[in-house]
């Protein structure tokens, strides 16, 4: 996996390799060392779990983005991890080719940002918290977009789209894409802004 990973991005011209961490333990310290922008950390690691390296170095104040990069795909789990500190969450059943996209996203603030609750409210309906993603998966889905639109829409894989409707519609407390969008309908709606900046960055 490591190896396929490093192909991926040293065919990216926004991305370098810069270290390898091969157990959790190792994480914090090759980060002081190397101060990458961008740590791709998995959550099965052989001796810490992933979360727990998260929240280590989001107490630590290291400025690197933290990116999820997991086999499970639990929406708890996600949830778990953004709180952590996680910037972003990529199920490892993602197009290898959209990683790069995908973890620019993670990277341009003004694209994702996972922890900047939007709320969602009218007169007759409880508050309803959507991270700015799941509120850009949720416009997206009021234009009558497909999955596979909304993932070229917003640079990440119909894999990575079903997992946020699946967040937004539980939420939102419906069940399929048409009640979803005629609650979005009902409801004010806030859009995050939105920018097409490029990113070059290393990760470790």
């Amino acid at each position: 996996m490591i190896e396929a990973i490093k192909i991926v991005l040293d065919e990216s011209e926004d991305f370098e390799v810069v270290g390898v961490a091969e157990s959790g333990t190792e994480v914090a310290g090759l980060v002081e060392q190397v101060q990458p922008d961008l740590v791709l950390l998995d959550l099965s690691l052989p001796d810490l779990h992933g979360l727990d390296v998260a929240r280590s170095l989001t107490k630590s104040k290291s400025p690197a983005q933290v990116v999820i990069f997991s086999a499970h795909e639990e929406p708890e789990l996600i949830e778990a991890a953004l709180r952590a500190g996680a910037s972003a969450f990529i199920t490892k059943r993602i197009d290898p080719r959209d990683l790069p996209a995908a973890l620019r996203q993670a990277l341009e603030p003004t694209l994702f940002q996972p922890l900047q609750q939007t709320v969602l409210v009218d007169g007759n309906a409880a508050p309803v918290e959507l991270t700015a993603r799941e509120l850009d998966v949720l416009n997206a889905l009021t234009d009558g977009l497909s999955n596979k639109e909304i993932g070229k829409r917003l640079w990440v894989s119909e894999q990575t789209v079903k997992l946020h409707l699946t967040s937004v519609y539980r939420k939102l407390g419906v069940s399929s894409r048409t009640e979803a969008i005629a609650t979005a309908y009902g409801r004010r709606l806030r859009s995050p802004t939105t920018s097409d900046d490029s990113v070059s960055a290393h990760a470790l």
